[in-house]
């Protein structure tokens, strides 16, 4: 073995040989968002005065502060909005292999979706779906 190819102990740099992309890939993954950020901070302007500091809304002047309060219904019903997106995330691929999984993953699936229908009874139950 080269000697290049060593470390301080003389053991291989990379024990595991196929995992050379994956550490190419994770360098390349954290150096993105700090060259994205020192970039920023070369690039942008530096004074902070008059309109750029007013809050935007859609070209028109702001009326108010920007601090307000908002109904707790609104982050209730994102929520469940949420759950139940990240449910067809996990069925889509499950749709796909169905004829392959056999007959234990139906029936998993059928499981995962009757608690997902406990889910929303519940949420409809407490009245997390009302947007009145």
């Amino acid at each position: 073995m080269p000697d290049w190819q060593s470390g301080w102990s003389g053991l291989p740099l990379f024990v595991l040989d196929g995992y050379d992309a994956f550490l190419g890939f994770l360098l390349i993954a954290a150096a993105v968002p700090v060259l994205a950020l020192v970039t920023n901070k070369l690039v942008a302007p530096k004074s902070r005065t008059g309109e750029r500091d007013l809050t935007y809304e859609s070209g028109m002047e702001p009326i108010g502060g920007a601090w307000i309060q908002f109904n707790i219904r609104y982050y209730m019903f994102a929520l469940v909005f949420v759950i139940f997106d990240v449910e067809t995330v996990f069925l889509y691929p499950w749709a796909v292999a169905f004829h392959r999984l056999g007959l234990l993953a139906f029936i998993e699936a059928l499981v995962f979706i009757a608690i997902l229908v406990v889910a929303l009874a519940y949420a409809w139950r407490k009245g997390a779906l009302e947007w009145s």
